[in-house]
């Protein structure tokens, strides 16, 4: 990272705009930002990093103006400019709770629903497991946070109960403070989920430490309890050799490519058993006169067998 003062004389030098790593982070999350949410936040990370990077220009430092209404009275035009972003953040803060609250409203709509959270460093083949493991069109590209909004998709095909599976933001080392803070909102899902699926490039010789990156991020939101499994992605990239040693090296993981139908397949069970552990099996009596409920079984439950007597249907049924 460099100082606001070393990218102005970069700047004066070379004639071209110069950004910090920050900077670029957030120009990249400005680009890809999709919804109403996305966006908010990361405007509100964009004038936090630009406020104080703001100088005058042309008429020297001490130009004033007069205030509006009473207010700002003799200010500089920096220091008005300043205010005026103050404000801009005041009121886009304003807004981001408002979309926030309609958020939580719809996740507390899904509560109680089985939950799977792919979390990962960015450009680990999060989005493209997602799309593989619920058949839905969701962005998938080879490039820095392509994804930065939570997509909630049912795990296809489907299962009673549905189990939803959801695609979180990418991780990323040192990430600027502003964007952790504001893309907590965007991690609740990890929080959630009843089971995080841990996505690492295996054919990306950092992975480790990016890795080690993403646990770090769940463990300061307190996601850390949340079960867990490892899914070490991208090994169609790899030797036999070096997948044999991953094997060695991490005998808990799993390894796979989204590319390859088997493994999705295989994965896709794996994630339907660890929910079967959990449900019990009961037997119900619906009478007749209940057989409106019939949907709402059918939809939190697994039906096992079903018979129709004198007194009404029986069912036998897996659920939580």
């Amino acid at each position: 990272d460099i100082s606001p003062s070393q990218a102005r004389n970069l700047e004066r030098a070379t004639g071209a705009q110069v950004l910090d790593r920050a900077g670029v982070i957030i120009e990249i999350f400005h680009r890809h930002a999709r919804s109403r949410e996305a966006k908010l936040e990361v405007e509100i990370a964009r004038l936090n990093y630009v406020a104080p990077r703001m100088r005058e220009t042309g008429g020297g430092g001490d130009r004033q103006r007069g205030g509006i209404g009473g207010k700002g009275a003799g200010e500089s035009a920096l220091e008005l400019d300043r205010r005026k972003i103050r404000d801009r953040i005041a009121e886009l803060k304003h807004e981001l709770a408002s979309v926030q609250r309609e958020q939580s409203t719809r996740r507390a709509l899904r509560q109680g629903q089985r939950r799977v959270a792919l979390v990962g460093y960015t450009n680990a083949g999060k989005s493209s497991l997602m799309r593989a493991l619920t058949g839905s069109e969701v962005l998938v590209a080879d490039k820095l946070f392509a994804t930065l909004d939570t997509t909630v998709r049912a795990l296809h095909p489907e299962v009673r109960p549905r189990i939803l599976v959801s695609d979180t933001v990418g991780f990323i080392k040192k990430l600027p403070h502003d964007l952790v803070a504001s893309f907590r909102s965007t991690l609740d899902e990890a929080l959630e989920a009843s089971l995080l699926l841990y996505v690492a490039d295996a054919s990306d010789p950092t992975f480790r430490d990016q890795l080690g990156v993403t646990r770090g991020v769940l463990s300061e939101i307190g996601a850390s309890e949340v079960p867990s499994r490892l899914l070490l992605n991208k090994v169609d990239r790899l030797s036999e050799e070096e997948r044999d040693a991953l094997r060695l090296e991490f005998p808990e993981a799993t390894l796979l490519s989204a590319k390859i139908p088997a493994d999705v397949a295989g994965l896709r069970e794996s994630i339907i058993a660890f929910f079967e552990e959990s449900m019990v099996e009961a037997e119900l009596l619906l009478p007749y006169a209940k057989q409106s409920l019939i949907g709402e079984i059918y939809e939190n439950a697994r039906v096992v067998s079903e018979e129709y007597g004198d007194e009404g249907g029986r069912l036998s049924v897996r659920a939580h």
